[in-house]
């Protein structure tokens, strides 16, 4: 499958230093990789916000808009996405049965970059998206090449044979060797595959969001 600039929404990618944004949502993010649980990771050294007058700036109260904004961005940043596509992605939140929110976050874990991150098979979801990009990344046996490919419960990704030695896949699987594995995936790490089993559920979603605040948002 050929990805398209409308489905990724490549034109305008954030290409600042990652790093920069934890410090601005004041919060690890977890963009970066082994950077993010090294002593060098930036928002360890600085946790304020960025700019000349970062560290003598206070962090305001904000109204509850400006809550519910830097919710949604803080969660557009987390899984890389851009206003276009995470809007298109709550949209179809909204028409499913269910809650909105909880619906919205499957939706982001089931994107197939997250899930080759999820799998340990990439150290960043940046990383991930490129090895699916550059066609590292196979679904069911087949190539697929776009990101935001949404699996499915019973799909098995798995990494193509020739790229199993790249020292950055290697690393990864060294990164994620001692952190804790999501419970909806049956990873092989010898045969460089994972199987959806189940859905996630909210619960297997553990990074700090309050995704009330963002159907809030768009609700507006």
């Amino acid at each position: 499958m050929q990805a398209t600039q409308e489905e990724e929404g490549i034109m305008a990618r954030y290409t600042g230093p990652r790093c920069r944004l934890c410090r601005r949502e004041g919060e690890k993010l977890y963009l970066k990789g082994e950077k993010c649980l090294s002593s060098k990771c930036p928002f360890e050294k600085r946790p304020y916000p960025p700019g000349v007058h970062g560290p003598r700036r206070k962090r305001v109260k904000l109204t509850i808009y400006g809550m519910q904004l830097r919710e949604k961005q803080k969660v557009k940043r987390i899984y890389g996405l851009l206003e276009g596509p995470f809007r298109r992605l709550f949209e179809k939140a909204r028409r499913m049965p269910g809650n909105t929110g909880e619906n919205l976050l499957v939706l982001l874990e089931l994107r197939l970059d997250n899930v080759v991150y999820r799998a340990g098979f990439a150290k960043s979801r940046a990383q991930a998206r490129q090895f699916v990009r550059h066609g590292h990344v196979l679904v069911n046996g087949r190539k697929v090449d776009i990101p935001s490919y949404q699996v499915r419960e019973g799909d098995v990704i798995s990494i193509v044979p020739k790229f199993r030695n790249n020292p950055e896949f290697l690393g990864a699987l060294e990164l994620h060797k001692n952190l804790p594995r999501v419970e909806w995936l049956a990873v092989d790490e010898e045969n460089a595959t994972a199987k959806v089993i189940r859905k996630p559920t909210r619960a297997d979603i553990t990074h700090p969001i309050n995704e009330r605040l963002i159907v809030e948002l768009y609700s507006k």
